[in-house]
């Protein structure tokens, strides 16, 4: 299957690579070009991380190790609070005592809960209108409650029993509850609350590449254990190659789909603009985002919990995957599919539920 998929990226790759030459008639060189120019991004957001994690290693895992081994989990799990792009799945790796959950967590639930808590919410409250922000953590909670589909689904996928994978998502399944609990009882504070974590996130980050860079360029090592900046660039460049094919592929996909979605979306009662964003989600976040404000009620709340499992999985996470664990492709499509598609039926449920009430 894996050969399957990178056959299918480096034709995709060709096909980009031949309409850039011919001036982007058919609308895949642009997309060619833009998963070249995605490196600058998954540089600034992953490179420092991945320096970082064998420092983070040593220092949280005196915290970590201990308290995940008495509940049961693998230390690892905890890097899946991180998003797989931005330096959970190398925390995971590092801290794991067995390197298949180490996998597991870094790559399937950190490009969900991870991806959640560090990109999707903080995003997606900085970028939506205030008006729409209910409609928005609605769908967080919603998507958040069928997570454990997709991570389940996800673990089975990776050669995990239900029961295994129940048990080493306890912490994830814990901070979920916590999560819900917050959305629902302080929105506005919890809001605040996860764009000052995303700061601070960024802040690590910026301070691992700095550090990398003045070790590369003046061979000074100012942090012990600093994983090198060449190495961490190598991470970013492979998936790069995989976005040349990924994205065209992304658009193809968007393209065949875009009809029978928006006939899907008559038949459901959702205007285009929310089943189109359920499309755009599946390869980026941001530019769904941005489509909020054109979308119905439904569709807001829809897309919300859609995004938790589902978000940027046919473009970042699965270029990220392929280069660094491609035998958890199917995993992770499997969980972001699932976790998407519970998502999907319980917010359109509730939707109409509630509907009914009123």
């Amino acid at each position: 299957m894996n050969q399957i998929f990178m056959i299918i990226m480096a034709v995709s790759a060709v096909i980009g690579g031949i309409d850039r030459i011919r001036g982007n008639k058919w609308g895949y060189g642009a997309k060619f070009e833009e998963g070249f120019l995605f490196l600058g991004p998954t540089a600034l957001s992953m490179a420092g991380m991945i320096c970082l994690a064998p420092v983070l290693s040593d220092v949280l895992g005196k915290a970590v190790i201990p308290f995940y081994r008495m509940i049961g989990a693998d230390p690892g799990m905890f890097g899946s609070l991180l998003a797989i792009d931005m330096g959970g799945y190398q925390l995971a790796a590092e801290l794991a005592e067995d390197a298949r959950i180490g996998s597991y967590a870094g790559i399937v639930v950190a490009a969900i809960f991870g991806c959640t808590v560090v990109f999707t919410i903080p995003v997606g409250m900085g970028m939506i209108a205030a008006e729409d922000r209910g409609f928005f953590a609605r769908g967080i909670m919603l998507g958040i409650i069928t997570m454990p589909v997709g991570l389940v689904t996800g673990g089975i996928l990776a050669g995990f029993s239900v029961i295994e994978c129940i048990r080493q998502n306890l912490p994830v399944f814990a901070l979920a509850a916590l999560l819900l609990l917050g959305l629902w009882k302080i929105p506005e504070k919890m809001i605040r609350g996860f764009c000052a974590f995303a700061k601070g996130i960024q802040w690590v980050i910026t301070a691992g590449l700095v550090l990398g860079a003045v070790e590369y360029m003046c061979g000074i090592s100012l942090v012990k254990n600093l994983a090198p900046l060449s190495e961490a660039m190598e991470t970013v460049s492979s998936i790069g190659i995989v976005m040349l094919g990924s994205l065209p592929a992304a658009e193809f996909l968007q393209r065949i789909l875009r009809k029978p979605f928006l006939l899907l979306g008559k038949r459901l009662g959702m205007n285009p603009a929310g089943m189109t964003g359920l499309l755009v989600g599946m390869v980026s976040v941001i530019p769904a985002i941005a489509m909020y404000k054109d979308m119905d009620e439904k569709g807001k709340v829809v897309n919300g919990a859609f995004l938790v499992s589902a978000a940027s999985m046919l473009a970042a996470h699965a270029g990220f995957t392929l280069s660094r664990e491609p035998e958890l492709l199917g995993a992770m499509l499997g969980a972001k599919l699932g976790g998407g598609a519970a998502a999907f039926i319980l917010a359109m449920l509730v939707f109409c539920a509630d509907k009914r009430k009123q």
